[in-house]
């Protein structure tokens, strides 16, 4: 899907339909996190102000998602708590930043859209297989959120990838170290535990 490099592991999407109520409370601070760093990534953009109304929009859209989430969570009784630690993110932002080459610091915001469409990827391959896992339990309510949720996922992923090209100025450039994040990214999930978290 889009440029990843692994597929999830088919053990996850059951897993976390087992666990629905603490897959939905990561979602949710998935959610938060996602609006935060689309808000902080737009605040970066004093040399490319164009980028600017595209991110606050997709906060925008990131934060009715988290509401969304928060209602199905109300509806559960469910609290939220405190977020978790989302070891995939960090990670990937990690070697993203110790593999730059050349001068790290003119591409960082760059690579920080990049890495926030490899998020956005990996967020709706997994949604596909929840909604899909959900689908074949009855759980049709639920599938129907993950489905309308994933298209937004693929949008997001589509518009921060444009802008890490429109930002970089070089398209060819940009795209190989897509590529290149993407088998990072790939490396980080193949390693990771499966477990009932939308990263995980």
């Amino acid at each position: 899907m889009f440029c990843l490099t692994c597929p999830t592991d088919p053990r996850w999407a059951p897993c976390a339909a087992d666990a629905l109520d603490r897959v939905l409370v990561d979602h949710a601070h998935c959610e938060m996190k996602a609006a935060s760093s689309a808000l902080s990534l737009s605040a970066r953009c004093l040399d490319a102000p164009h980028a600017v109304l595209p991110l606050v929009a997709l906060a925008r859209e990131e934060l009715e998602h988290f509401e969304r989430v928060l209602v199905e969570l109300e509806r559960r009784g469910l609290a939220l708590g405190p977020p978790p630690v989302d070891a995939y993110a960090a990670e990937l932002r990690r070697r993203a930043r110790t593999s730059c080459r050349g001068d790290a610091t003119k591409y960082v915001l760059s690579d920080r859209l990049l890495v926030g469409a490899l998020i956005e990827a990996r967020s709706c391959e997994r949604f596909k297989l929840l909604a899909e896992e959900l689908e074949r339990r009855g759980h049709d309510a639920e599938a129907a959120l993950y489905r309308e949720l994933l298209a937004s996922e693929a949008r997001h992923y589509t518009t921060l990838r444009q802008l890490a090209i429109d930002v970089r100025g070089d398209e060819p450039a940009t795209l190989r170290r897509l590529g290149e994040l993407a088998r990072l990214e790939g490396e980080i999930v193949a390693s990771l535990p499966v477990e009932a978290a939308i990263h995980g």
